[in-house]
């Protein structure tokens, strides 16, 4: 198993159609997940129902988060020759930053990349292509636009063969 924690945001219709629009016409992922934050990432060799009681420990007493993605970044991935554009929270990026922690906090910790900076994202499209990346930054950036939602659950997932397998949801609280 290939097993990850992201969290489906509650969006509004015309924001979660916004999204849609542009990972379909520009990421890899789009027919593969929904719009998420990945809050933990790859863990392949623990088994399935101690990694869920570690991510349920950990998230036990973690509050639903608000956030507002209010501008898109460029981001150069670390495993791939892609760059990415992301949707990034300016309210509630450390709520999601200090729950992505905490579930690194214990029995994850030896999986936590600490080499590599978490960045709290909605992605919205990827390309070898930094200049096509560059262009979908500034054509969402050149207006205002805020895209509220929550985070409401965390859904432990197994993902192989680009294939997601939702496991077990969790409520926050």
């Amino acid at each position: 198993m290939n097993l990850h924690v992201v969290a489906y945001s509650d969006l509004a219709l015309a924001d979660y159609e916004r999204i849609q629009i542009s990972r379909r016409d520009y990421n890899t992922l789009y027919k593969v997940i929904e719009p998420h934050f990945t809050i933990v990432f790859s863990v392949p060799d623990m088994p399935a129902a101690d990694f869920i009681t570690e991510i349920k420990k950990q998230a036990r007493d973690i509050k639903a988060i608000q956030f507002c993605c209010r501008c898109t970044v460029i981001n150069k991935d670390s495993f791939s020759n892609n760059y990415d554009a992301f949707l990034v929270p300016n309210e509630g990026f450390s709520s999601i930053i200090k729950l992505h922690d905490r579930l690194y906090s214990d029995k994850l910790s030896h999986h936590h990349r600490l080499d590599i900076s978490y960045i709290p994202h909605i992605s919205i499209a990827n390309s070898p292509d930094v200049q096509i990346i560059k262009k979908i930054v500034d054509q969402w950036n050149e207006k205002e636009f805020a895209i509220n939602g929550i985070i409401s659950s965390l859904d432990v997932i197994n993902y192989e063969n680009r294939v997601i397998t939702t496991i077990e949801k969790i409520r926050l609280s």
